[in-house]
């Protein structure tokens, strides 16, 4: 396996996040977003830290919606979008994370030729999606039981769109439950899709293309669409804290 698919460097308990995010190895993660369109970031969040957002899951107060994916077939479980202001954590992950994948998401639009280019840090990306309509919080936290799955989509929320989104898994594997494996499809022009399946472990992320990866051919980079789901749990209960970096019209 190619190293850069998976980052196995634990991050310490003790420091802020946005330390914990400045230390990761962001070459490599680069590297891997760019070859496969994911990347794991390795443990980020503490027990304690993944222990206190499941636990917020049960105060409705902090969410603008909850989702029951068989209504929508969606598939088979339920998420919650959070309000503003969001929880502590969420905020910290969400402006850290962000300035690192910036400067590779703009590398993505000039080598497409596309005219879009991200502001440094994601305070201003935010303004700017909030100039356009789109101001709902999209953070959320997904929830799935024995049995429960998530089918192949994109999380889009509007015209305007940040190119990664990262999930962190919130159970312990093996132990909270089985199954529930986070997976990407690729629609290759011209061919057969391909799936690949990651496993996070407690606390890890995964970074993740939102809607598309360039590719570079003969002819220049050309676009690969993904998308994103979760297979089927086949024991216990398994939680995820989204963070989408645009906000929803």
């Amino acid at each position: 396996m190619n190293t850069a698919l998976s980052i196995q460097k634990n991050i310490r308990s003790s420091g802020t996040i946005q330390s914990r995010i400045a230390s990761l190895d962001w070459p490599a993660i680069h590297l891997s977003l760019n070859e496969f369109g994911w990347a794991k970031t390795g443990v980020i969040l503490t027990p304690e830290e993944c222990s206190g957002l499941r636990g917020l899951y049960l105060d409705d107060s902090r969410f603008r919606s909850k989702i029951i994916m068989q209504r929508y077939r969606f598939g088979i479980g339920e998420y919650k979008y959070f309000n503003y202001p969001l929880p502590e954590v969420i905020t910290e992950l969400r402006q850290s994370l962000y300035p690192h994948l910036a400067s590779l998401a703009n590398e993505w639009m000039r080598n497409l030729g596309m005219d879009v280019s991200f502001p440094g840090t994601h305070q201003q990306f935010i303004k700017h999606c909030h100039t356009q309509g789109q101001n709902r919080p999209t953070p959320l936290l997904l929830r799935y039981e024995t049995g429960g799955y998530n089918c192949l989509h994109q999380d889009l929320y509007g015209a305007v769109y940040f190119p990664f989104q990262t999930v962190f898994l919130l159970n312990s594997p093996r132990r909270d439950f089985d199954g529930g494996e986070f997976i990407l499809v690729e629609q290759r022009p011209r061919s057969q899709s391909a799936a690949q399946v990651i496993n996070p472990g407690l606390g890890e992320g995964v970074i993740f293309t939102t809607r598309w990866r360039p590719v570079k051919g003969t002819r220049g980079y050309y676009r690969v669409n993904v998308r994103h789901g979760v297979s089927t749990l086949t024991h216990g209960l398994r939680h995820t804290l989204g963070i989408v970096y645009h906000d929803a019209e």
